[in-house]
């Protein structure tokens, strides 16, 4: 009779184990940065090609989390691909300081434990969410930055490239705008606090990230910059800035931001969303709303964040004209858009 039991109760436990697994949603969202981004500004060739590099992207990710991997994985797999894009400010495709060089800053969580790990100034990383990832996992920190990252990526074996594998024409003629409108406002104003929030918005955002929950339950968020263009004295945003920039925890949600940094960081916008989910029981639509639309849209603060939470819902608020984005979860099929009423 004993024996009876136990057997039932073991083809319960594995019947319910394989029923989670069944249940279990996996989604994934990423984001290319939000801002001034209006259809009019783009040739058809152009859109397609954006589009298809979101798609590539989140599909990439997606096929992560179908395989059954972990959603860490999934989010490295695919802001890897947008770092690596000239499309995008990250990576690749990052704008350029004052000086006409590249800082780049990145950061990654994982849901289960708040592990995280940031990196800030690196400029001769190809893939910083990767070394972001490395802090995380195989240091005793969260953040390094400038040289102490790049001894750091020494130690654990990363390969370097010259600073000038970021470059790209689109990016440097940006900078060449933006420095002629500081040049021209510092003619009536010297100062520099006052020149620069002159710059339209445009020279102040953009941003690549992705978040993801996997067959687990597990969430994770991350988020790699660029920066701002024509960014002077080592200025940090937002994207290395866990609870800015990037927050996730398997009790609430996971978060990326993209937009003006100084707003997300001073707003702690992606934990502000969470917490919002976890303490006040609302749903990833309604926390993003209130924080994108209500809170940083009065005071001038511009961008938008991705959320997933641990059912796979996705929501993916902005206050700009556009934002990359694009998701896929197992209740639905991929969606791919650039534009405000996509």
């Amino acid at each position: 009779m004993k024996y009876a039991t136990l057997l039932a109760a073991i083809g319960f436990a594995v019947s319910s184990i394989s029923a989670f697994a069944k249940t279990q949603p996996i989604a994934i969202a990423i984001h290319g940065g939000a801002g001034t981004i209006e259809k009019s500004r783009f040739s058809p060739e152009q859109e397609k090609a954006y589009r298809a590099k979101l798609k590539e992207a989140v599909e990439a990710g997606y096929k992560v989390l179908e395989q059954g991997g972990e959603s860490l994985d999934a989010v490295t797999t695919a802001v890897r691909i947008l770092e690596d894009s000239p499309f995008f400010n990250a990576g690749k495709g990052a704008v350029y300081t004052y000086e006409g060089e590249h800082e780049l800053d990145a950061s990654i969580m994982d849901g289960r434990k708040r592990q995280a790990g940031a990196v800030a100034g690196v400029r001769t990383l190809k893939n910083p969410i990767d070394l972001a990832r490395s802090v995380m996992e195989n240091s005793v920190h969260v953040m390094l930055s400038g040289e102490g990252a790049k001894q750091f990526a020494k130690q654990q074996g990363f390969d370097f490239v010259d600073n000038r594998y970021f470059d790209t024409k689109h990016r440097y003629e940006a900078l060449i705008r933006a420095k002629k409108k500081l040049h021209k406002a510092n003619k009536t104003n010297k100062d520099y606090q006052a020149a620069h929030k002159a710059l339209a918005n445009e020279y102040k955002m953009g941003t690549v990230g992705a978040v993801a929950l996997d067959k687990n339950g597990n969430l994770a968020a991350g988020t790699s910059t660029g920066g701002m263009t024509a960014k002077r004295f080592g200025r940090v945003g937002d994207s290395p800035v866990i609870g800015a920039g990037t927050f996730a925890d398997n009790r609430s949600c996971a978060v990326s931001a993209t937009g003006h940094g100084e707003y997300f960081i001073r707003y702690s916008v992606a934990s502000d969303i969470c917490a919002r989910v976890e303490y006040q029981g609302k749903s990833i639509e309604q926390a993003g709303k209130e924080v994108i639309q209500d809170v940083l849209m009065p005071i001038g603060g511009t961008g938008g964040v991705i959320i997933v939470d641990t059912k796979g819902n996705i929501s993916m608020p902005f206050n700009t004209k556009g934002m990359y984005r694009a998701s896929k979860s197992s209740n639905q099929e991929t969606q791919v858009s650039i534009f405000k009423h996509d």
